[in-house]
Order: structure tokens, then C-alpha cells, then sequence
């Protein structure tokens, strides 16, 4: 088979990227794909739409148009009636930017990819798809700059191309005369994973078997691996905008618990303190359960540095003692953070408490906070008793005095058996299946 562009079957045509083409968008370039070229611009609106105002996540919207003389013959403007192919294209590509963007890390801001198409070759959609999520890109870039925005809210990148069957031959990136011939017509959007946003297929000139979809999945799959490259080329330095390892601020000041907590999520995220995220107020932990102290915690944080949190709040639960120190576990003494004083205190109540009673459990509360507000809450505890007299010199807090069922306390423990069984080991486990969503 001989292709009107001379190209192999499974050759895409040649696909040129020209990022900031337009200097007074907010993001902007020039998608050229064969004969077909598309501007495709993002401009950024700092508002949202009537049904998200209040809900702390932003909106993309995308908008597609031929111009008039996109396809050589004068194609007329849309008037107060929109052209419905236009309308089915506007959606769908909105629709799958939108896959490319955690909208909580947006802001309420509205992000518009408008595709202009210059020429029409063929692929027009799947151009604009392409280049939208480049012109999606630079507009974030800006955003970052200006500070309007921490981190950058692309979780995933997006790129669009079409594949058919023509003359009974599976073919990649169908042209124009490919495409009004075509016995198959298919538009592929799919994410770096190889995972599918939308998957339109037609057999428009009779039905293709199980077999020729997979040849045509496969030639569809070449040819995102393809443009995603394109796009990294084009967009250079602005890549790293693209699904970054989210930054946790750790909302504490205790280096042990930072320490604890690092190390628990090895290399998933970013983790900082609040003193290197900038963070110097007082919080009035103000709460009535661990639960709430650690979400004043993480909402505190969040609010102020723009940033994802963690706070946590925990203690020691004694059950002779209705569950004191509890929430007041850090200044059982009356001042905060005296160990000594907390154990001395903690020893001389539990004087007269025999063995079998001394039953007791560490709870660990963990809050991860989203800059919108948005929280979640685990908890997280280990049991135990508490010894007569302190035995190690690890750990801090109550650790000495704390027996795990294995008989060692907390502070003759190293600190990968304690981070394997303590409260805040398992509060974490429960709360990292949401940590790995962002």
C-alpha cells in the first residue's frame, strides 16, 4: 500500500511544536501535524463556574474552531448557533485535559484551551488535544511564577492521535484523504501510563475484526509514546511541571516525629518541616480528640504555606486512668514537652495499680490536609502496659515505660522494629493509600 505522504503504516507524520507562539496568552503554541496546523492557547480566569463556586477546586473548559479557510474551501464562523461538530470537539477535548489536572491543587481558577485551526488535514482533534495539554502546561508554568500557585496541579500527561484501517491496511496518524476513505476510523487519548482517556472507534466502511483492533491499539499506543516525547521536547524545562513528586509539610516541630514519619515513606513524597516550608505560628490545638487536634494541625499549615500537610496528634491512653494522659499527653505536667515530668507524673498516679491493670495504648491520629481544604483523617494505635520503671534509652516521650506485647518497650526497640509496630506506623499505612493520590 502506498500512502498519499509516501509514510509507513505505522509512521506518524511529521509533528513540529512551537511553544509561547502567542505572547499575550497565559500559555500558548503552535501544533503543526502533517498539513495540519493548530494554535492552541490557555488562558487562565480567577473564577470557576456557578456550580463550583464555594467547593475550593478549579474547572478546565476547552473550546475548538475552524477557520475560515482551514480546510481551502470557506468554512462559515460560528454564529449564535455553534456548529455541532465543533460542540462534540470542544467537549471532548475538555474532557481529556481534564484528565491531566488534580483540580483541588488548581485554585478556584478556570483554565480555557482554546484550538484555532489554522489548516486541515486530517487529526484536527487530535492535534488540539496534543498541543491543548502543551499550551496546558505553559499556562501552569506562570501560574507557578507568579505564585498564585505552589505546585504544579498536572498528575498526568496527554496527548491524542488518530489510526485506521485504509485499503484493508492498519495505518497510524490518518491524513485527510486517508481519513474520508478510511474502512476504520479511531481517535486514541491516552495518559504516560498507556492508560485510555476516551477511545472513539468507527467501522465506518465495514466492521474490523478482534485482530485488526488490536494491530490498530497497537499502532495508537506507538503513536502516543511518540508525541508524548514531542511535547517533552517542546516544552524543555516547563516538563517538570508535569506529575511532580507532591511536597508534604510535616506539621510539627518535634525533629523525632519528623524523623519517624520521613522515614516510614521512604522516597513517595517530598517531606518538609514547617520551618523549612516557612511556617512559624503558634496552633492552638484546641481539640477534644486526637482526631481534631491533628486536622487543625493540617488545615493550619495547608492554608498558610499553600502546600499539602500532615499533622498527627498523639499520645498514651492509659485505661486505669480513663484513658489519660490522652490529648493532653505532651503537657500532662502542665507545661509542654517535659518528658521527664510527663513519666514522673504519669509513675506517681499509677502507684497503687497493680500489674494485670496496667493495661495502656499509644493513639496516633494522622490528618492530611490539601491546600482547598480538603482533609482526611486516620487512626491509627498500638497496644501495651506500662512498667514500673523505665528501661532503654531510644526513643522519647513515654517510650521508656511503654511494653509492647513482645516485651520490650518502646525505647529498647530499634527504630525500624518501633516503625514497623507503633501507633504512628499503622495510622500511616492507613493513611497512605491517600497520600499516593496526590
Amino acid at each position: 500500500m502506498s500512502r498519499p505522504d509516501n509514510r509507513k503504516p505505522n509512521e506518524l507524520r511529521p509533528c513540529e511544536i512551537t511553544v509561547d507562539f502567542v505572547g499575550t496568552a497565559d500559555g500558548s503554541c503552535l501544533i503543526r501535524c502533517g498539513g495540519t496546523r493548530v494554535i492552541c492557547t490557555a488562558s487562565v480566569d480567577e473564577s470557576v463556574p456557578p456550580f463550583l463556586k464555594g467547593k475550593n477546586v478549579g474547572w478546565l473548559t476547552a473550546e475548538y474552531s475552524m477557520l475560515p479557510a482551514s480546510t481551502g474551501r470557506r468554512k462559515a464562523r460560528d454564529g449564535v448557533k455553534k456548529d455541532g461538530r465543533g460542540v462534540e470537539i470542544s467537549r471532548l477535548i475538555g474532557r481529556a485535559l481534564r484528565q491531566a489536572v488534580d483540580r483541588r491543587f488548581l485554585g478556584e481558577r478556570t483554565i480555557t484551551i482554546d484550538c484555532d485551526v489554522l489548516e486541515a488535514d486530517g487529526g484536527t482533534r487530535t492535534a488540539s488535544i496534543t498541543g491543548g495539554f502543551v499550551a496546558l502546561v505553559c499556562a501552569v508554568d506562570k501560574l507557578l511564577k507568579q505564585g498564585k500557585i505552589k505546585e504544579s496541579p498536572i498528575v498526568h500527561q496527554i496527548a491524542a492521535v488518530s489510526a485506521g484501517i485504509v485499503d484493508d491496511v492498519p495505518c497510524l496518524d490518518l491524513c485527510y484523504l486517508e481519513d474520508s476513505a478510511a474502512q476504520t476510523d479511531m481517535n486514541f487519548v491516552m495518559d504516560e501510563t498507556g492508560a485510555f482517556v476516551e477511545l472513539q472507534g468507527t467501522g465506518e466502511g465495514r466492521a474490523f475484526s478482534r485482530g485488526e483492533l488490536n494491530e490498530i491499539l497497537a499502532l495508537g499506543e506507538k503513536g502516543i509514546d511518540e508525541l508524548h516525547e514531542k511535547q517533552r521536547e517542546a516544552l524543555g524545562d516547563r516538563t517538570r511541571h508535569i506529575a511532580p513528586k507532591r511536597t508534604v509539610v510535616i506539621a510539627s516541630n518535634n525533629a523525632h516525629k519528623i524523623q519517624e514519619i520521613s522515614h516510614m515513606l521512604e522516597d513517595r513524597l517530598n517531606v518538609i518541616s514547617m520551618a523549612q516550608a516557612g511556617f512559624t505560628e503558634e496552633i492552638d490545638e484546641n481539640g477534644e480528640t486526637f482526631e481534631e487536634n491533628a486536622a487543625i494541625k493540617a488545615r493550619a499549615v495547608a492554608k498558610a504555606t499553600g502546600l499539602c500537610a500532615l499533622g498527627d496528634d498523639s499520645g498514651l491512653s492509659v485505661d486505669a486512668l480513663d484513658g489519660a494522659p490522652g490529648v493532653h499527653s505532651a503537657r500532662y505536667c502542665g507545661h509542654h514537652g517535659d518528658d521527664k515530668a510527663n513519666n514522673d507524673l504519669l509513675i506517681a498516679n499509677m502507684a497503687d495499680i497493680p500489674a494485670e491493670d496496667r493495661t495502656a495504648e499509644f493513639v496516633c491520629a494522622m490528618a492530611l490536609s490539601l491546600p482547598n481544604g480538603d482533609v482526611k483523617t486516620v487512626r491509627g494505635t498500638c497496644p501495651g502496659v506500662i512498667t514500673f520503671t523505665p528501661r532503654g534509652t531510644g526513643g522519647f516521650g513515654y517510650d521508656p515505660y511503654f511494653e509492647y506485647l513482645s516485651g520490650e518497650t518502646f525505647a529498647e526497640m530499634a527504630q525500624e522494629e518501633k516503625n514497623q509496630i507503633s501507633h504512628r506506623a499503622n495510622a500511616m499505612r492507613l493513611m497512605l493509600p491517600y497520600l499516593e493520590e496526590l
